[in-house]
Formats: C-alpha cells, structure tokens, sequence
C-alpha cells in the first residue's frame, strides 16, 4: 500500500543543467542539504554521514542527462531511505523537486517537520545557485 507522500519543490533563476552540474556532485551536498546529516565523506565502499543513529550509507544515483538525484540512505539499524530528486527545466530557470516519502514509524508531526526542514535545504540550494 502507498504511503504519504510531499512533493517539495523550489523554482531557481539558473539554467537547469547549471544547478544539476552543481547539485550531482556528493561533495556539494554538505552546502546545502543539511537534511542529509553532517560530516559527509567518502571511503573504500561509497558516501558515509554521519547521522544521530550512528554512521550512515549514502548512495547517490550515477551522472546523467536526465536530472535525476535520486540517493539512497542506509541507517546504522539496516533501513534504507529513498530520496527521490529531480532538476528539470522550467523556461530558462529549474525546478528542484523533492518526494519526501513517509516512513512507516513516521509520525505525522516528525513528517510535517521533515517536511519544513527539506524546504529549508532547498531555499540554501537557491541561495547558492542565484548569487
């Protein structure tokens, strides 16, 4: 059964393919995606961060021409997190979008805040990319 989903979503006064070059990259994310957590490196098997639990797993969709980045959280409890995100063109700007999916044990406050928080990340990115 499908669960709740945002669809979170922020317009940026940059060519699309400027904010992807810039979004894609793992070591930019720590500018802006406070959400992810703090303290992302990289080792011998991927993308660490570090998380309230503990050590946690990214894993980042490869580059490629279709603005897709999508990443995948590991916790340290073995549950992964699905972030789906996207840049697409709109007019001579983007459209950053996030799909924040609720988690089963998610209640929904901590969703409501989770949401709010992903807003804020995405107003970081456009103040980055519009300077």
């Amino acid at each position: 059964m499908p669960t709740e989903v945002r669809h979170i979503s922020i317009s940026i006064d940059r060519d699309w393919c400027a904010v992807y070059d810039y979004a894609c990259l793992p070591e930019h994310f720590p500018e802006w995606a406070s959400g992810l957590g703090s303290g992302l490196r990289r080792d011998a098997q991927g993308w660490i961060v570090a998380a309230p639990e503990g050590e946690a797993r990214v894993r980042f969709t490869p580059r490629n021409d279709h603005g897709v980045l999508d990443h995948w959280v590991t916790l340290p409890s073995g549950q992964t997190v699905y972030i789906p995100l996207r840049v697409i063109a709109n007019g001579d700007g983007a459209e950053v979008t996030l799909s924040l999916i609720r988690q089963p044990q998610m209640s929904a406050a901590d969703f409501a805040r989770d949401a709010e928080w992903v807003l804020r990340d995405l107003r970081r990115l456009k103040a980055l990319l519009e300077r």
